[in-house]
């Protein structure tokens, strides 16, 4: 799904050469975008071993400015101080970058509460051990208090029967994208 909207939503196979951080990446993704010629390619992870540094998104150690384009797919629910980490990926994206911080919407309204800590307490109400949130459709607000510009794109909705099948896309899937406010 990344990759056809970037292709056909975005200037990132334009040609021109560009700084890409990809966060905990998916290693058919990374393969595709590393194989790109323009693209400086850096993959990080907390805790993979297939990603090339090790990082906390919450406190990256990239100057301001860092990158032109940021991927963070499913990461978010994961990290208990997610406005914090949403503020890091602002800060090191560049002026004119973007950002696609995709999560999964599965609550009406964003659904937190960092008391709860037992794994199977976090399965019964977040929908995984180690979720920490539920997010709803009010995650773009979340990424606009961080500063960034969001558009909601229902592009997924847009494709045809065929497309979607043949890509595997879910199409009341929105992508989140983002530039800086």
């Amino acid at each position: 799904m990344f990759v056809k909207y970037v292709r056909e939503r975005t200037d990132l196979f334009d040609g021109r050469p560009k700084r890409l951080l990809h966060v905990a990446p998916e290693s058919h993704i990374a393969a595709i975008l590393k194989g790109v010629p323009n693209i400086d390619y850096l993959s990080a992870d907390l805790d993979s071993p297939h990603a090339m540094v090790k990082m906390d998104i919450t406190q990256i150690e990239f100057p301001d400015n860092s990158f032109d384009i940021i991927y963070c797919s499913h990461v978010l629910e994961h990290v208990t101080e997610d406005r914090q980490a949403m503020r890091e990926f602002r800060r090191v994206l560049k002026s004119d970058g973007w950002a696609i911080l995709q999560v999964p919407i599965t609550a009406d309204i964003t659904d937190e509460d960092p008391s709860v800590t037992d794994p199977d307490e976090r399965l019964k109400r977040f929908g995984q051990h180690d979720h920490v949130r539920r997010y709803g459709p009010d995650y773009a607000d979340r990424l606009a208090e961080s500063g960034f510009d969001v558009t909601v794109d229902d592009w997924g909705s847009q494709l045809s029967p065929a497309t979607v099948k043949k890509y595997g896309i879910a199409p009341e899937e929105l992508i989140y994208f983002c530039r800086k406010g």
